[in-house]
């Protein structure tokens, strides 16, 4: 008997995969049909992978074919799966009326001078003409307090809309909230990881913090609890990771960077700030000693392909100025502020280049040195 292709495709048009409203034909699963003598291939393609929708297509075309078209014919039924590939859960939080760029500050481990460089970061965009605000999200070691000397300020209660919320404390033209506030000096915080983010989500979102441009976290060291419940909280705009050049530092600076770029988090890193990458003393400016190692952090950043914002050396002045509480950005002219200035133009450069890609309702583009402006299309 020599089989017809139109009579074939006719009685695929009685049978319908699973779950489609069209039958095969109609749909586009049929995608050919060969015959060779009294043998007829059909090829089709699925949009699910699931094996009981496969088998019953496959009998399905066969019970067709024999009662519709020849009942001895030999039928081979191909199916390929093309099922559209399912992006992972993005962990986003809603954001904050007024605040347009948020970025968390990180580092893989402690003692690297990341709560110093967020500071200094802060006041540096201040001085630039920005609108900030610092956060330190570091509930269990919390230093913003000292490093601003706001040690025995207090928030106020102001009441915005109806509700009452907290007025962060200012200094040096950067708005400040801490857990340090509302602790004693020489208490510590012995908190379990719900306690911790409640304490946060109340920083966030029981505050008024009013018009910004950005808003600096400054997390703890390390990869955990507290940053997975920021980042729940709140849409970060982008991270900045804080290392030093030694090897230890750098191995979990690397994992820093990994915990913003896996699937489910998909933080942009702007990029990576190396500190402490050189001692100069101060009878011998010129002099350059590498205690930690060279260009650790920049060679770093080069192999995982992200940003190098830049370096700062380790000097006396730097310690002595968070000591009493005064950053050593607000400086004119020094080394130091000259260093922090550079990196500072980096970061903004960079969530610039990361903002170019979000839509047009939250994009926002910073137009000048001076200041940001919504994106108008």
């Amino acid at each position: 008997m020599k089989l017809d292709k139109k009579e074939i495709l006719k009685a695929l048009e009685t049978i319908s995969v699973s779950g489609e409203g069209q039958n095969m034909i109609e749909s586009g699963v049929v995608k050919n049909v060969n015959i060779f003598g009294d043998e007829i291939e059909v090829d089709l393609t699925l949009a699910t992978p699931a094996m009981h929708i496969k088998k019953r297509a496959e009998v399905d075309v066969m019970k067709a074919i024999h009662e519709h078209v020849y009942e001895k014919a030999k039928v081979k039924v191909n199916v390929k799966v093309d099922a559209p590939q399912k992006k992972a859960p993005e962990i986003k939080g809603k954001p904050i009326p007024g605040i347009k760029n948020i970025v968390a500050v990180a580092s893989g481990k402690g003692g690297v001078g990341k709560s110093t460089v967020t500071a200094n970061l802060a006041v540096t965009l201040s001085k630039m003409g920005f609108k900030v605000g610092l956060l330190d999200a570091d509930i269990y070691g919390p230093s913003a307090t000292i490093m601003f000397d706001v040690e025995r300020e207090r928030p106020l209660s102001v009441t915005v809309d109806g509700k009452s919320k907290m007025k962060p404390v200012e200094n040096y033209g950067v708005k400040i909230l801490s857990i340090g506030f509302f602790t004693k000096p020489s208490q510590a915080v012995i908190w379990r990881g719900p306690m911790a983010a409640k304490a946060l989500n109340q920083m966030i979102f029981d505050a008024d913090w009013g018009e910004l441009d950005f808003l600096l976290i400054d997390l703890p060291p390390g990869t955990g609890d507290i940053h997975l419940s920021i980042m729940q909280s709140l849409p970060i705009t982008g991270s900045v990771i804080v290392s030093t050049p030694q090897n230890v530092a750098l191995a979990d600076a690397k994992k820093g960077v990994a915990m913003f770029q896996q699937e489910s988090i998909n933080v942009p890193v702007l990029g990576i700030i190396e500190n402490m990458a050189y001692f100069t003393p101060a009878e011998l400016p010129e002099n350059k000693y590498y205690i930690f190692g060279e260009k650790g952090a920049r060679n770093l950043a080069e192999d995982i392909e992200i940003p190098f914002l830049g370096e700062l050396p380790l000097v006396q002045s730097i310690r002595e100025a968070g000591d009493i509480g005064r950053p050593a950005a607000l400086q004119n002219d020094t080394p130091i502020a000259n260093a922090m200035e550079e990196i500072t133009k980096n970061v903004v450069q960079e969530t610039v280049r990361r903002n170019e890609n979000i839509p047009p309702t939250e994009a926002i583009k910073i137009t000048t040195m001076a200041g940001c402006s919504a994106v108008k299309k």
